[in-house]
């Protein structure tokens, strides 16, 4: 059991014994690695530093040891198209923000859902996805999230997994032409690598994989971390991780290594099955505010997963595969 109390004095030394040296792939700016120091491949999603500015989001990543921020909003703005550091005219500058700390984007948040049925609201979450990879083509990041989310009440099994396997053929269509890969997140009905490869098949695309949030297979579908990577592994290119304990029907998050989730076990089974992308932190406090605080949550990840990868015998950060 890892306590508050028991991180927050040893934290700094955890977080930068052991590392190798390293140049992430697609950063430029000479010697910004040397800089920035050594790190693993961990990064965070912003959905779990909701009051936190751009510069904060650098300036934090950098201090706590991460190699990549995963945006999903920044602030009051959840539709990452809309905010001003990515806006033509401010994207140059933010792109060598990133470089000069030696960080990437490992990918967009979309919140694309690709179950509406309804005509005109399928096309528009199609065009909101569409949105995010020009902007992920452009930012250099290869990969954007899109969600399966709901079997609609009253539409076949078969029809509607066809549905969202031709959304995502269409969108790993229009990505390859951006240098991106769409993600379909493990998320909401859509957690049992059964149902997963499936789509994964029905889509055949190069252009279409997986985001695998550990947390939801193993907490929502029991499925133990080695067979879901088993199962599903050739198609995973960027990963959530996060712990939590049950609260009733529900569950409740808790620091990394404090509950019930296999955090170390999910980063072996990735680490044996050679994934080379990020290990990204999903820290929901946008949308549980009574969770830890991204200054508590994010270095106490960093110090324990960075042990778990360690152990496991990694020592640089990944490329991009898949793209």
């Amino acid at each position: 059991m890892i306590t508050r109390r028991a991180f927050v004095g040893s934290a700094a030394a955890a977080l930068t014994a052991g590392c190798v040296r390293h140049q992430p792939a697609g950063i430029s700016g000479q010697g910004s690695a040397s800089r920035a120091g050594a790190r693993l491949p961990i990064g965070f999603s912003t959905l779990g530093c909701p009051s936190w500015d751009w510069p904060r989001m650098l300036d934090r990543a950098t201090a706590y040891g991460f190699g990549s921020i995963e945006l999903r909003g920044i602030q009051q703005t959840m539709d990452l198209t809309k905010c001003a550091e990515f806006q033509p005219a401010r994207l140059a500058q933010s792109k060598q923000e990133l470089a000069d700390r030696a960080l990437v984007i490992s990918d967009l948040g979309s919140s694309a859902n690709l179950h509406e049925m309804d005509e005109a609201k399928h096309a528009a979450e199609l065009s909101h996805a569409r949105r995010f990879i020009v902007l992920a083509g452009a930012l250099g990041a290869p990969y954007v999230r899109v969600f399966g989310n709901k079997f609609v009440a009253g539409v076949p099994r078969e029809a509607m997994l066809a549905h969202i396997a031709a959304g995502l053929h269409a969108l790993g269509g229009f990505a390859r032409e951006h240098n991106v890969v769409v993600v379909l997140e493990s998320h909401g009905d859509f957690t049992d690598s059964p149902t997963l490869l499936e789509l994964m098949r029905r889509a055949d695309s190069p252009g279409a994989a997986l985001l695998w949030d550990a947390h939801h297979t193993f907490a929502f579908s029991n499925e133990q971390p080695e067979a879901t990577v088993q199962q599903l592994g050739r198609y995973i290119r960027h990963t959530h991780l996060k712990d939590s304990v049950r609260a009733g029907t529900d569950r409740r998050y808790v620091l990394t290594g404090a509950g019930e989730v296999p955090v170390r076990r999910q980063v072996e089974a990735l680490v044996r099955a050679q994934y080379a992308g990020w290990f990204s932190f999903e820290w929901e406090k946008r949308w549980h505010k009574e969770i830890e605080e991204p200054e508590v949550a994010f270095p106490q990840f960093a110090s324990v997963v960075s042990g778990y990868l360690r152990d496991a015998g990694v020592s640089g950060q990944p490329g991009v595969p898949g793209r």
